[in-house]
Parts: C-alpha cells; sequence; structure tokens
C-alpha cells in the first residue's frame, strides 16, 4: 500500500493538538505516519508530543527546534520528509481531520495523475467554532479552474487540505532553497508551483472541520460582514509592501527557467517597472493574471493603475 506522511507544524498548541492528532490517527486509509515539527512553543505542547511520540513511535516522529515561523517550519518538515513516502498532507494544529480526507485523496490522486506529474488535491472545510459545532462550508467553490495566472495573484487552497504526491514534494525539495521571508505562505508557494509544473486538483466535498477560534493564524468566515472583513484584511496584507511581487520573484529566482515561454512571460510582465499611467494601462491589456472573482479581479485593475501593486 502506499505511505502518506502528514507534515504537522505545532506552536503552543496544547489545547487541540491532540484531538488533531487522533483524527489523522483514525484515519480510515491505514498507512500513515505524522513528521511532528514544533516550532519553539512555551507550553504545554513539547510534552504533549513527547507522551504521544512515546505511545505511536511507529506513526509519529517529533522535531523539537526553535522558533522560525509558520512558512519555515514547512519547508523544514518536506526536507525532513520521509523520501521513500508516496503522499504527503500539510496539517495545522487545531482542526479535526473527517476520517475520508486521506483515502480520499489518495484515490483521486492516484486515478488521476501520473506519479511522475507534480500533483496536488485540496478541498473546502466545514467551519466551525473552538467546539467543533459546523457553521457551513467555506470557501465557496473557485469560480475558475486553478491555474498559474490565478496563482500570482491569489492562493485558493487552504493548506491543511493539501495533500500532494511525491513529485510535487520532490521539486521543492531538490530545488534550490527558497527564502521564506520571501513567502507568502507555505500552501500559496505550493499552489503556485504545482499549477507551474503540474496538476493542481479541486474536491468539493469538505475534508476536514476548521475550527476557528482567537489564534488562528489564517481564518474564514461565512458572515457577510466576516467575508468583507476578511477579505479587506487580505487585501491589505497581500498587496501591501510588495509583498505579492517579493514572491513572483523568488518564485522567478528559482524556477523561472523551467517555466513554458507563455508563463515566462506573463511572470516576466507582472515583474515589470509600471512607473507611468501608460505603462500600467499596458500591463492590464496584456496581463492574464486573475482572481477567482471578476469584482475582485477588477479591484486588483484599479491597485495597479493608482499604483499600489
Amino acid at each position: 500500500m502506499e505511505k502518506v506522511q502528514v507534515l504537522l507544524s505545532t506552536y503552543n498548541g496544547a489545547a487541540y493538538v491532540e484531538e488533531q492528532i487522533h483524527s489523522i490517527l483514525q484515519q480510515r486509509y491505514p498507512s500513515i505516519s505524522l513528521l511532528i515539527r514544533d516550532d519553539g512553543s512555551s507550553d504545554e505542547t513539547p510534552d504533549l508530543l513527547k507522551r504521544m511520540e512515546a505511545e505511536y513511535p511507529d506513526r509519529i516522529t517529533v522535531m523539537h527546534s526553535n522558533n522560525i515561523g509558520v512558512v519555515a517550519s514547512f519547508f523544514e518538515l518536506l526536507r525532513k520528509s520521509d523520501p521513500t513516502a508516496d503522499y504527503f498532507c500539510f496539517c495545522d494544529q487545531d482542526d479535526v481531520w473527517l476520517e475520508h480526507k486521506v483515502e480520499t485523496a489518495v484515490a483521486r490522486l492516484h486515478s488521476a495523475i501520473h506519479t511522475e506529474v507534480p500533483a496536488m488535491i485540496f478541498t473546502p472545510a466545514y467551519l466551525t467554532d473552538e467546539h467543533l459545532n459546523r457553521q457551513g462550508v467555506w470557501p465557496k467553490p473557485p469560480a475558475r479552474e486553478p491555474s498559474f495566472y490565478n496563482a500570482l495573484y491569489e492562493n485558493i487552497a487552504i493548506g491543511a487540505t493539501i495533500t500532494m504526491n511525491a513529485s510535487a514534494r520532490n521539486l521543492f525539495v531538490n530545488s534550490r532553497k527558497a527564502d521564506s521571508r520571501s513567502i507568502l505562505m507555505h500552501d500559496w508557494w505550493f499552489y503556485l508551483l504545482v499549477s507551474a509544473f503540474g496538476t493542481v486538483i479541486y474536491d468539493h466535498s469538505p475534508s476536514m472541520l476548521y475550527r476557528q477560534h482567537n489564534h488562528n493564524v489564517v481564518g474564514g468566515s461565512n458572515t457577510l460582514f466576516g467575508k468583507l472583513k476578511s477579505k479587506w484584511a487580505s487585501f491589505k496584507r497581500h498587496t501591501g509592501r510588495g509583498l505579492l511581487r517579493k514572491q513572483a520573484e523568488e518564485f522567478r529566482k528559482i524556477y523561472g527557467a523551467r517555466l513554458n515561454n507563455e508563463q515566462k512571460e506573463q511572470l516576466d510582465l507582472f515583474l515589470s517597472p509600471r512607473r507611468s499611467m501608460a505603462e500600467r494601462i499596458r500591463y492590464i491589456r496584456r496581463s492574464k493574471l486573475h482572481r477567482q472573482s471578476r469584482v475582485e479581479s477588477l479591484l486588483f485593475k484599479v491597485f495597479i493603475l493608482i499604483g499600489f501593486i
């Protein structure tokens, strides 16, 4: 049976991480191991993880290290991951996986994609409160197919729902080391990477309970106010300070030579200076980059015209 390794980064997660780990150990798919990296927790998380590692020595391996941040921590997990595994899952510390999550992801990837092609699958989630009471499905399905031209502008993949094949993992591990300070989030980086060189699959069926509480690194909402607040926070976080450009520049530095001509042309166009209004209008006319929402794509064009992006 093909092996799956779950990559879990923890930080002060004692309140929920044990429940999450048990939901992984109870998956219907039997051949699963966990590689956990604690990112310098100051609460009871390290002791809890040591106890669970001792209880499940054949299935859980824990690395204790200094705090380096969520992106760098997941990248370190990938570099230390099992090279003999067939599939890899990102995992957050405070959610709960539905029992079919891994089984479904492996079946879809195995049946749809040749193993030599980098591939990943992602899903929506059931939003819940801190007690796991369900509050609906989030986010809504992508309006357009996942693509590199979307990934340069927007991330649509919830990291904790992502399962990738070994080819996607190897493409990352065997490439030049990425500077995590230039990358918005680890899941966004893999959406970029796999959409550029492989296949990204969206499965409409939720695969986990996405717990919302006061300490979420990234959260979701289904209320109108919550959606607007989340979108505005996302726009400020991702478009200010040149963060989209920094991420795109890092991607070009590492993978630019491997892109096809059209991808490289669009990436170079995005990164080219736009000092005048005429250059900004010219860029908008030539660019194929887009957000999933027409309204958000239009807003991006406004940001470009005023020189904010």
